[in-house]
């Protein structure tokens, strides 16, 4: 029980990018995954319509996904697929009838059964790439940004557009450096984005390092196992590194502060996308 009739705030964390095949949607998964293994309890949103893919990174099988709930033919609570204790999925859609659903409509109906979900203390959403309007929205409404690229100059300056046109709506993000040698590559592209964002977006704009996850073959072996290489390989590089970026949002949990009510839950998050339109 919350005392003064306050209600715990779910985290929103939006994972997103400037291009696809970044390793976006393994970061999303194994991050979940690592963080419902410490306890906290975790959603996972597949939001990158049309091209929704975490069913495959949990190998697990969808009945139901997003499109039925939009269309009427389930609820929320009928979509959802429990992972594993702290970690639940809430399935996209990978085919182009979801792009009929892409507006306010997806917003409507999520706010009319959200609550089933409030108990989260973290809802992670899997944006798409791009600067499309629906990505835009979900990062103009989470509680943080992580800009995923890889040390590739058409990767980096694609995410580079990615935070100049969400730093219209926001005033601060992250950035995560995938398939990086090591620490000091992953921090030298920051710097330079860094640098150029302060020149050329605005210098008041909150742009932090938030980590690095280093190359290794044991990722790209994992993924086309549909196994998560922070299970399968616990012990690698790129499963340390998970755990360092999962410990820097836990932290930001914990100083957590508590809000009204209405303002909490999954339907808070969804109130802000509606007030978008």
């Amino acid at each position: 029980m919350y005392m003064n009739n306050r209600a715990k705030k779910t985290r929103f964390i939006a994972v997103t990018s400037g291009k696809g095949g970044v390793g976006k949607s393994t970061i999303s998964s194994n991050l979940a995954y690592i963080m419902a293994s410490a306890g906290v309890k975790v959603g996972i949103f597949d939001a990158d319509i049309g091209l929704a893919n975490l069913d495959v990174m949990f190998n697990v099988s969808v009945k139901k996904n997003i499109l039925h709930l939009l269309k009427g033919e389930a609820a929320l609570e009928e979509i959802l697929i429990e992972i594993m204790p702290n970690l639940i999925l809430i399935p996209g859609e990978s085919g182009e009838e979801i792009l009929n659903y892409s507006d306010a409509a997806v917003f409507e109906q999520f706010m009319k059964e959200a609550q089933v979900l409030n108990d989260l203390d973290v809802l992670i959403i899997d944006t798409g790439a791009g600067i499309s309007k629906n990505t835009q929205l979900f990062l103009q409404a989470a509680d943080d940004v992580i800009v995923v690229t890889v040390p590739d100059p058409a990767a980096i300056a694609d995410a580079y557009a990615t935070v100049k046109v969400a730093a219209r709506e926001r005033d601060d993000m992250y950035m995560l450096f995938n398939q990086v040698s090591n620490e000091n590559e992953a921090r030298s592209i920051f710097e330079r984005i860094h640098k150029v964002a302060m020149g050329n977006i605005r210098d008041d704009l909150s742009l932090e390092y938030l980590g690095k996850i280093n190359a290794d073959s044991k990722v790209a072996s994992s993924v086309k196992q549909r196994a998560l290489f922070t299970k399968t390989f616990s012990s690698s590089v790129p499963s340390s590194d998970i755990r360092s970026i999962a410990r820097v949002l836990v932290k930001k949990l914990e100083r957590q502060v508590y809000v009204k009510p209405k303002e909490s839950g999954i339907a808070g998050l969804f109130k802000r996308l509606r007030e978008q339109f």
